[in-house]
């Protein structure tokens, strides 16, 4: 078994680090704010304390700023964390802050790996996960106990970047499918259809999703309250358009669940969780979707 630090006790790393120790991992977190602590893990008082002689160094957290700050900025990972100790960026962010992780670790001769994870706080509390890794082979087959206590399966998507790279792209399709599903059970109220037979359908057609079943059966209940929150969804729909800018690729539909998505911003539903966006569409249509 290893010895990991978990960086970060949010939804996600608060699950991940329980994972860790079922596992057996010798397992240390440390949270930028005061929060308990987990369960058969040791409390570090400061990120040196966390990282220093660790196997193995996680991290997921909300945004850019906080990973810049956790990862780069001083008194952060980089300046505590020596080889042969193996960093892993578990957090959905910007390709540019990515590619400048990579550059900033390289240069400690510290391996780092940028492995993103599909799913919320469910998986993070279950392990799981589906981890997307870019970066060396070799350092991923180090962290790889740590990355399997934490998920369903572990992908190896090539050199450095690419895991952030295949989270984007992954995030494309979740966007698209709570749109596309908001659009459906508004169209279909607006249509005069009974909307749980509607899921019923759905939910044995050849169009079936997770996403559908689940959130669709959320949404009818009224349900919002956050798994994701939709203030990363806004998040991650402007790194979306930014790797497309990026490299080229027209994503027309991404424009359009950008402007829902500020729509829920200004009205207020930034934290509840992405599939709110739906209240948005609903709203335009002068329908509710809520079934008694």
């Amino acid at each position: 078994m290893s010895a990991v630090a978990v960086l970060g006790l949010g939804t996600m790393g608060r699950g991940m680090a329980t994972n860790l120790v079922s596992a057996g991992h010798a397992v240390t977190v440390w949270n930028r704010s005061e929060v308990s602590g987990v369960a058969g893990a040791r409390s570090a008082g400061s990120i040196a304390e966390a990282v220093r002689g660790q196997d193995v160094v996680l991290y997921c957290l909300s945004d850019d700023a906080a990973v810049r700050d956790v990862a780069l900025g001083a008194g952060g990972v980089l300046a505590h964390v020596a080889a042969p100790t193996v960093v892993v960026d578990m957090s959905t962010v910007s390709l540019s802050l990515s590619e400048e992780e990579h550059a900033a670790f390289a240069e400690r001769d510290v391996d780092l790996l940028d492995a993103p994870v599909f799913g919320s706080r469910g998986e993070a509390a279950s392990g799981g996960l589906w981890v997307v890794v870019g970066g060396d082979a070799g350092a991923l087959d180090r962290a790889r106990p740590a990355l399997e206590a934490v998920s369903a399966t572990v992908h190896h998507l090539g050199p450095a970047t690419s895991g952030v790279r295949m989270k984007l792209v992954g995030n494309l399709l979740v966007a698209a499918q709570l749109q596309s599903l908001g659009e459906a059970l508004t169209l279909a109220r607006a249509a005069g259809l009974d909307l749980r037979t509607v899921l019923d359908v759905v939910s044995v057609a050849d169009f079936r999703t997770p996403i559908y079943d689940g959130v669709g059966a959320a949404v009818l209940a009224d349900d919002y309250s956050p798994a994701f929150a939709l203030r990363l969804m806004h998040k991650d729909v402007g790194l979306i358009e930014d790797l497309a800018g990026r490299v080229g690729a027209p994503v027309p539909g991404v424009g359009v669940v950008a402007q829902t998505l500020e729509d829920a911003m200004a009205a207020g539903l930034g934290g509840q969780n992405a599939s709110a966006l739906i209240r948005v569409l609903a709203g335009r249509a002068g329908v509710s979707l809520a079934q008694p």
